[in-house]
């Protein structure tokens, strides 16, 4: 009898794996791997196009950033003034006058103009201001600190 119900539990086993149920487990598995696998495919093939449609538009405006600099660069103002026109600006020395009370210091470096001290007085606007310190912004700006004042190439001669 133990051959039998060995024999009878081989076969149930081997009827339980070909088991409707099991092949349905097995064909929805199926479907949902190939449906996954479908997904990955739209979604790089998604990706790589937009990919491309960014390449192309960055392509263009990058285009038009150069042709916009471009037009803008012709007209930038001037960033400052040539060392010669800084070089051409008259410098005085200070002479302390109990009559003036403005113009006591430079307001650029904001230190007090000593007697005998090398003082540029810029020629539109009569501000005065340390040698140094004015030149220095002269080099990158193209008018007075105080009052914006143009210097103008001119009113030097």
């Amino acid at each position: 009898m133990t051959t039998q119900q060995d024999s009878q539990t081989f076969h149930k086993w081997q009827y339980d794996e070909l088991d409707d149920k099991n092949f349905k487990i097995r064909g929805c598995t199926i479907f949902f791997i190939i449906v996954l696998f479908g997904v990955i495919i739209l979604t790089t093939l998604i990706l790589l196009y937009i990919r491309s449609m960014c390449q192309s538009s960055s392509s263009a405006s990058a285009t038009v950033a150069a042709t916009l600099s471009q037009h803008v660069q012709v007209f930038a103002r001037p960033k400052g003034l040539d060392l010669a026109v800084i070089n051409s600006l008259p410098i005085t020395l200070h002479q302390w006058s109990s009559t003036s009370a403005e113009g006591l210091e430079c307001c650029i470096c904001l230190g007090v103009f000593e007697d005998g001290e090398k003082v540029k007085v810029l020629p539109k606007c009569c501000h005065t201001y340390h040698s140094e310190c004015v030149d220095k912004w002269l080099a990158t700006h193209s008018s007075c600190p105080i009052c914006r004042a143009a210097i103008l190439v001119d009113s030097l001669v």
